[in-house]
C-alpha cells in the first residue's frame, strides 16, 4: 500500500521521536564526547537495527520508500516500542499491524489494589481478553470457581465452561451471548495475538454454544448494566454493576457489583 504524503510526514516525525528519547545507554553503547542532538543519532539506529544509515535516512526524511516487516520489526526493537507503539509503526509504514506477540498484560500494583479497597462490593479488573487481573473476596464468593486452581482466572472461560456458573448467572444465555459478543469485537483488534486465538479454541472446544454462537459474528462494546445471580439462601437477587476503563490500558476494566436490595 502506498503511503501518502501526510501518512510519511507521521511516520518521519514518530521515528525521529522515538530516536530522540533512546539513549545510547539504554542499548549498550559507549559515550564519545559531547552531543548535539538528543538520543539516537541516525547512524548508530541504522548501525543497530542492521540496515543502511543512508536507506534510514531516507525513511525518517519522508521520502516514498517501502520499509519490510523485517526492518520495521528491526526498529521497534532498537527503539524500545511498546506494543502500542509498534502498532502504530507498522500502521504509519503502510502495514496491517504484525501479529502481536504474548506478553502478561501490565498492571500497576496501586491499581491491582483497587478491587481490594472497594471490599465488600465484589469487583475485579479483567483484561481484553477476559482474563481476570485482580479480584477481590466477595468477588470470589459472587462467582464460585472463577479462581479455579486447574486453569487461569479467566471470565469467559468462567461463564462457558464452569458448571456453577448456569447456576449463579439465571439469565445464563443472554448472559453468555452479550459477553461472547464482546469478546468477538475485542478479538478484532487483536488479529492473530495468541492470547485471544487459544481462548477462543478452548471455548469452542469445550462449549457447543460458543461453536453455535460464534460464526453468528454478533458484537458488542462493554458496558455497565444489571443482572440476576443466585445467591445461596437468597435465591435470585439483582446485582447493578458498573465499568471503568482504565485511562492507561483502555482494554482493562473495573467491574463493580452492588447488590439493589441494600441499596434501597
Amino acid at each position: 500500500m502506498q503511503k501518502q504524503p501526510d501518512q510519511r510526514r507521521e511516520l518521519s516525525a514518530f521515528l525521529r521521536s522515538r530516536r530522540e528519547r533512546i539513549t545510547p545507554d539504554q542499548v549498550g553503547l559507549p559515550h564519545t564526547g559531547r552531543r548535539r542532538t538528543p538520543g539516537l543519532r541516525r547512524e548508530e539506529l541504522a548501525l543497530l537495527a542492521g540496515i543502511s544509515a543512508t536507506w534510514y535516512t531516507y525513511l525518517e526524511q519522508g521520502r516514498d520508500i517501502r520499509a519490510s516487516d523485517q526492518v520495521l520489526d528491526a526498529l521497534a526493537s532498537v527503539l524500545q516500542l511498546d506494543r502500542h507503539e509498534r502498532g502504530h509503526l507498522f500502521q504509519l509504514a503502510g502495514h496491517a499491524p504484525a501479529a502481536e506477540t504474548e506478553e502478561p498484560e501490565p498492571l500497576a500494583a496501586e491499581v491491582a489494589a483497587v478491587p481490594l479497597l472497594l471490599q465488600p462490593h465484589p469487583a475485579y479488573i479483567i483484561g481484553g481478553n477476559y482474563d481476570v487481573l485482580s479480584h477481590n473476596q466477595a468477588a470470589d464468593e459472587l462467582f464460585p470457581n472463577l479462581t479455579a486452581a486447574d486453569r487461569p482466572a479467566n471470565f469467559a472461560r468462567w461463564v462457558f465452561l464452569e458448571p456453577a456458573a448456569r447456576e449463579v448467572l439465571v439469565d445464563w444465555e443472554l448472559e453468555a451471548r452479550g459477553l461472547l459478543a464482546r469478546l468477538r469485537t475485542l478479538a478484532g483488534r487483536h488479529p492473530g495475538n495468541p492470547q485471544y486465538t487459544r481462548l477462543i479454541d478452548e471455548l469452542n472446544a469445550g462449549s457447543p454454544e460458543v461453536r453455535a454462537w460464534w460464526p453468528q459474528y454478533d458484537v458488542q462494546a462493554r458496558h455497565g448494566g444489571r443482572k440476576r445471580l443466585w445467591r445461596q439462601g437468597r435465591g435470585a437477587v439483582d446485582f447493578a454493576y458498573t465499568a471503568f476503563h482504565l485511562a492507561e490500558q483502555p482494554e482493562q476494566t473495573l467491574v463493580i457489583y452492588s447488590d439493589e436490595r441494600e441499596a434501597d
